[in-house]
């Protein structure tokens, strides 16, 4: 079933949404796909198996922290300097790098959508004409929308850039933002708090 995703409400988020994967058909349809053990109802399964990520602490009690480790695409989830959870990740590429320092979770959004990226489609058809639109550049032409690009399981953590759901192409890819698999960024999401350490190396 085909449906449309509504674009108010969504805070800017400058620096998450990049380049897709070639016919990855992200946002088909404009409405959830859901894929079990995917990249969740937006996005596409990781592009490798993912034999590293797991999760173990939902019986384990104690303050959260995060360490995000790019050379090893990895975050790595501690409560109270406790292990309790690893995933594979894509940070931000080279060019738009995810910066490193230490920061805390300033915000947390289950349903987030960038205002400033997202795919632009034919309106009376439904094919998409443009899979990575970025609005201040990309406009839609007569008869064309703009769908902003959803960003599940958001948890800002340094002014625009956070971890969320997002598709993992095996390296970093994105314009700074930390992607995770769906399955861990629900995790992550529902363990982390407001001020929760983020430590990016």
């Amino acid at each position: 079933m085909k449906y449309l995703i509504t674009l108010g409400g969504a805070l800017a988020l400058a620096s998450c949404f990049n380049t897709l994967p070639p016919g990855s058909d992200y946002m088909a349809g404009v409405g959830p796909v859901h894929r079990p053990t995917s990249g969740g109802p937006h996005h596409p399964a990781p592009a490798i198996p993912d034999d590293i990520s797991y999760w173990d602490g939902d019986g384990v009690s104690g303050r959260p922290l995060v360490r995000i480790n790019r050379s090893e695409q990895k975050a790595y989830f501690y409560k109270s300097g406790v292990l309790v959870g690893v995933s594979r990740i894509s940070s931000g590429k080279e060019d738009k790098g995810t910066p490193p320092g230490s920061y805390k979770i300033s915000q947390k959004s289950k349903d987030h959508k960038s205002t400033l990226y997202g795919v632009i489609k034919d309106k009376a058809t439904g094919e998409t004409v443009n899979e990575s639109a970025d609005i201040r550049i990309d406009k839609p032409g007569p008869g064309q929308v703009f769908y902003n690009a959803p960003m599940p399981n958001f948890m800002r953590f340094n002014d625009a850039v956070g971890m969320h759901t997002g598709y993992l192409p095996g390296y970093p890819a994105s314009a700074g933002c930390v992607r995770l698999p769906h399955h861990m960024a629900e995790k992550f999401f529902a363990n982390v708090e407001i001020g929760t350490p983020v430590i990016v190396e």
